[in-house]
């Protein structure tokens, strides 16, 4: 009997699809799929049709909706699929790009900062350029063109923040500078810069009409930040960022910004190193231009171990972002708030030679008639003083304002407010109205000599003038009593032996920690020898009583020799009871320890201007 090919057995279809030169081509469980996905398609129940099996595996090959059965439904629905995968890759690419503006005012900005400065900017920059201000613009294009630091003091109120965001945008446009790293004092600080430059780009349009390669993808964001990780010019991402601390602008063919970074960090940011960017050939990049604005603050500037550790920041973490055998061009705006702060030794050509140092002032020569100046000064309290709006000391000036102007040299002629007359007036009633200390501070960059040392603040030569020049662990002569204290830290413990004599004065004979560090300078934090690692296996109450227990052993188990030859012990030694959430550590140790005679829980209580006198506590038995 003849074979009919549309009546056939699926052992039959297996072994007629099977015997062609390609050998096995399908087997009785592939088939049995088949039959579950096509149904009644391709035969009967126990029948299969070989031109209706053969037409649906081509559908399936080919996606062809019609022979595969789809419903109208089905292929409505793909249409639609398709129809909006096209529109949404429609909508995600920006292209094609309008054209420059003014090619030739794009080129003139290109060439000069200054020019730049002027075109795109004259609404942040709406007065005349001081001499001041035209040497710092130059020292700016310097350092981005050709690698070199520059920082520069300005008085308060010049516009440097300004500039520092301008150089920033700049730097980019130029294409000069492929990754800038803008620094502040803080996190916090440096993200409000980054928001100054978004809103500069994002606004600004005469700089979108003369760079659209580099605003126009900005625009096309609309300020939904979603957009960037889809976004597409002729069908290629276009890879740009725009985030709260990093911009990265549009790759672009033939943009000279294409992929070029601003990033943002605090001084004391542990972001500042490692910072890199893959552009989209696979090319890593790392800052090349670092813009620091007012790296410390007022709190820093006063204390000389954040002033050295800031220093160190700038030589270390962030001239060092480039990468090995990389050089790296640096900006720096500053104000001096004390002699030798941070600001003030990057400025010292002497000790920082490799940062060109510029330092500016509000005034560079004072009048030299204090006598009609010390009468304005007078009128204007009096004025003020009733109500008034120092319009009679306006006047005043107005009348004698040549006498009074006599001898003055001021560096920015335009500044002054609408109620003044004159650059001089405004400078001394800045003068007036904020006082010598924050006026030569904040806006001569000179701070007063007075001001300079806190109270409560030890030089180094104040405390090489206390040393008693003696060896370690021996006892000056007019002292007879030895003492100890020990602090109890969780990580280790701190302790100090001292000398006294019968007038109370003291002298350090030991100090140090248990467990010994071996290194002469580290912090509570950099501790790496801990009471746990001397008595493993313990908790850390435990621990700490072991190493109290073994502490005070080698204490007060010594012999602290005096110059004499004499052998003194120590009759008194504290233990801090203050640690953690209990006393008990401290009470039980000092009731338990062989030396219970010798040693004494111990409380630190702060007394400040407001709390009551120690001499009028009630003493209560025991204490």
């Amino acid at each position: 009997m003849a074979t009919d090919p549309r009546n056939l057995r699926p052992v039959e279809v297996v072994r007629l699809m099977n015997m062609t030169p390609l050998g096995e081509v399908l087997n009785d469980r592939q088939l049995y799929r088949h039959r579950q996905r096509a149904g009644y398609r391709i035969g009967r129940d126990r029948t299969i049709d070989l031109y209706r099996y053969v037409g649906w595996l081509y559908a399936q090959r080919h996606g062809d909706l019609r022979l595969t059965g789809a419903s109208d439904y089905d292929a409505l629905r793909e249409q639609s699929r398709s129809r909006n995968v096209t529109l949404s890759l429609s909508g995600r690419d920006i292209a094609p790009l309008p054209d420059v503006a003014d090619p030739e005012r794009r080129s003139a900005a290109l060439a000069s900062f200054k020019v730049f400065c002027e075109t795109y900017f004259a609404a942040a920059f709406t007065l005349a350029w001081s001499p001041d201000h035209l040497k710092a613009m130059a020292k700016i294009e310097r350092a981005v063109l050709e690698g070199e630091l520059f920082a520069h003091a300005m008085p308060r109120g010049s516009g440097k923040t300004t500039l520092a965001c301008v150089a920033c945008i700049w730097a980019a446009l130029t294409g000069e500078r492929r990754f800038v790293c803008l620094i502040a004092a803080s996190a916090d600080r440096a993200k409000a810069l980054l928001s100054t430059i978004k809103t500069f780009l994002e606004v600004n349009e005469l700089l979108a009409q003369d760079f659209p390669e580099a605003i126009y993808p900005v625009h096309k964001l609309g300020r939904i930040v979603n957009r960037q990780a889809g976004q597409l010019f002729e069908g290629q991402p276009t890879r740009i960022e725009w985030s709260v601390d990093r911009i990265v602008l549009p790759t672009i063919p033939g943009s000279a910004a294409g992929g070029a970074v601003i990033s943002t960090s605090g001084m004391k940011g542990s972001d500042i190193r490692g910072q890199h960017h893959v552009l989209a050939d696979g090319a890593i990049i790392r800052p090349d231009l670092t813009v620091i604005d007012d790296p410390q603050t007022t709190e820093s500037a006063r204390s000389r171990s954040q002033c050295h550790e800031r220093e160190a920041i700038v030589a270390g973490d962030i001239l060092g972002m480039a990468g090995p055998g990389k050089k790296i061009a640096g900006i720096m705006c500053c104000t001096v708030i004390r002699p030798d702060d941070m600001a003030d030794r990057i400025l010292n050509r002497e000790r920082h030679p490799e940062w060109y140092g510029e330092r500016t002032k509000l005034i560079y020569k004072f009048p030299t008639n204090e006598e009609l100046w010390a009468k304005y000064a007078e009128i204007r309290r009096d004025s003020l003083r009733n109500g008034g709006d120092g319009r009679t000391a306006t006047e005043f000036y107005r009348q004698n304002q040549v006498a009074m102007d006599e001898g003055a040299e001021i560096a920015w002629p335009e500044r002054y407010n609408d109620a003044e007359l004159s650059a001089v007036q405004h400078a001394m009633n800045l003068r007036l109205e904020r006082g010598d200390v924050a006026f030569f501070s904040e806006y001569q960059n000179e701070p007063l000599p007075e001001i300079t040392l806190l109270d409560d603040e030890l030089t180094a030569d104040e405390i090489a003038a206390k040393i008693n020049r003696l060896p370690r662990c021996v006892v000056p002569l007019g002292a007879n009593h030895v003492t100890a204290f020990i602090d109890i830290q969780g990580a280790a413990l701190y302790y100090v032996v001292a000398a006294w004599s019968d007038a109370f004065d003291g002298y350090v004979l030991d100090y140090g920690t248990y467990p010994d560090q071996k290194c002469e300078y580290f912090t509570l934090r950099d501790v790496r020898l801990r009471l746990l690692d001397v008595a493993p296996g313990t908790g850390l109450e435990a621990a700490i009583y072991d190493g109290l227990d073994g502490l005070t052993k080698d204490l007060l188990g010594r012999q602290w020799r005096r110059e004499d030859g004499a052998a003194l012990r120590i009759e008194k030694c504290l233990i801090d009871a203050n640690w953690g959430t209990s006393t008990d550590l401290a009470y039980t140790f000092c009731s338990r320890s062989p030396h219970a005679a010798i040693l004494a829980p111990s409380h630190g209580r702060y007394i400040g201007a407001s709390s009551r006198p120690m001499a009028e506590y009630d003493r209560r038995p025991g204490e």
